[in-house]
């Protein structure tokens, strides 16, 4: 029988949502994992989340969503990993219909997606988030040789063979992180599948309209460059011999607490 574990990135989450969440993902799943990363909590915010019977991994800073995940990962031991976003956006109903590409074998990678035309969209995001996302999810799909609806939606999942094949090629800390992971599982030759899902926009998003989509452009940029890299391109393996020093996340101070 195929493993599943599933971590939780949460930074200030609402508590009673949260728990019910994992309640939900317990439930529909019966996961040989279950894992919150929390960042920043206040005092007792862990110990509340652990009495619902999952295992916690507390950072007293804020690592970002992409690092989060990762030390996640690293610290499964299953078949499949897969992650969801801690306001419980996503239905564990769905995320289960995510799981299931991978473990049914049809998929090395499975993204969940709010803008597949099949997707069921309950509660929408403001105008403006909703443009920006609209923008984004266009100019990755220009940009990047996975063409896909939607790269940002937190519900994803992978083989354990293939998280060992992108993990050392995975470098951006916060949000930017789902679309690198499907610019370098595309470029490593990863079947991708998008799933429709259904999905309820929930208040109290910690992302800003304001600093996350110019982030999000130079992140998409870099995924770009690492992906062509990571494809045999001449120039940008040129490009990347002049280029930075920085450590994949697996490779950084606290990545494997």
């Amino acid at each position: 029988m195929t493993s599943v574990g599933i971590v939780v990135p949460a930074y200030d989450p609402d508590i009673d949502r949260l728990t019910a969440y994992l309640d939900a993902l317990r439930e529909t799943f019966d996961p040989a994992a279950l894992r919150v990363e929390l960042d920043a909590a206040g005092p007792g915010v862990a110990d509340r989340i652990r009495d619902a019977g999952v295992t916690v991994a507390e950072s007293t800073g804020r690592r970002g969503k992409g690092a989060a995940i990762t030390a996640g990962f690293e610290a499964l031991d299953t078949d499949v990993v897969a992650f969801a976003d801690a306001d419980g956006a996503t239905p564990a109903g769905s995320l289960a219909e995510v799981v299931a590409r991978v473990t049914d074998g049809d998929a090395d990678l499975a993204v969940g997606s709010r803008r597949h035309p099949d997707a069921t969209v309950e509660s929408h995001q403001t105008v403006v988030r909703r443009l920006l996302g609209d923008g984004f999810a266009w100019l990755a799909g220009t940009l990047l040789a996975v063409d896909l609806h939607d790269y940002q939606c937190g519900a994803k999942a992978l083989t354990a063979a293939a998280w060992e094949r992108v993990r050392e090629h995975l470098y951006e800390a916060g949000f930017a992180w789902d679309v690198e992971l499907v610019a370098v599982g595309g470029a490593l030759g990863c079947r991708v599948a998008e799933v429709p899902i259904t999905w309820e926009d929930q208040p109290g998003s910690t992302v800003s309209t304001v600093r996350a989509p110019v982030g999000l452009l130079g992140a998409l940029v870099r995924a770009r460059h690492r992906a062509k890299r990571l494809g045999d391109s001449r120039l940008h393996a040129a490009l990347a011999a002049r280029g930075s020093d920085d450590r994949a996340l697996i490779d950084r101070p606290g990545s494997h607490e």
